[in-house]
């Protein structure tokens, strides 16, 4: 594991196109699907990370919360299931279903989605307004495994109140911080750091 963190793509830009097999379901979910939505969050994430694991549970219940106010909610996995099969899409499947996401959970075994996003990190959160222009990216919050404190998403809850109030995007966003994506061999994009965080 290598800790990593966001590499902070810039404001207001365009969701970067989609089209990928949701895991344990037939049929893509693209991107143009959700352009009637208030919001569109995109978290890339797996099953095995630890921060991962960590904020799993609210990530479920800010997804709960959100959707009924009309924020679209899509999971990604990126990472090389080759490699880590506790990531494979049968395992995504499992996974969604025990933690009951109530959100798309996709694959991208081509990987090539995590790098037009930029996706350094699983979790790596991505807001984007009803235009699908980027709004917010970075933590969930402050909290992290092994801290001992629980996580309450106040980063990204801030960000989904913002946007649904019409207000300007979050001054302050600090980088989502967590393992880095998995990428196959001789597939790691430019910006991929492989010592991490120094």
């Amino acid at each position: 594991m290598v800790r990593t963190a966001s590499t902070m793509m810039a404001l207001g830009t365009q969701a970067p196109a989609f089209s990928l097999p949701q895991a344990g379901v037939e049929g893509n979910v693209s991107l143009d699907q959700f352009q009637d939505a208030k919001g569109l969050l995109v978290v890339f994430m797996c099953n095995h990370c630890p921060y991962v694991i960590h904020v799993a549970p609210e990530l479920k219940r800010i997804a709960d919360d959100y959707q009924s106010q009309g924020i679209a909610v899509v999971g990604i996995s990126s990472n090389d299931a080759a490699a880590y099969p506790d990531d494979s899409p049968e395992k995504m499947a499992a996974e969604k279903a025990a933690r009951g996401y109530s959100f798309p959970y996709l694959y991208d075994e081509s990987q090539e989605v995590a790098k037009a996003y930029g996706a350094a990190c699983t979790p790596d959160f991505y807001l984007f307004d009803g235009q699908q222009k980027l709004y917010y990216r970075g933590q969930l919050d402050d909290t992290r495994p092994k801290q001992g404190a629980v996580p309450n998403g106040q980063d990204l809850r801030a960000a989904l109140d913002a946007l649904l109030a019409g207000q300007p995007a979050p001054e302050t966003q600090k980088p989502s911080i967590g393992c880095n994506i998995k990428w196959r061999e001789g597939n790691e994009p430019q910006y991929f750091n492989p010592s991490g965080i120094g």
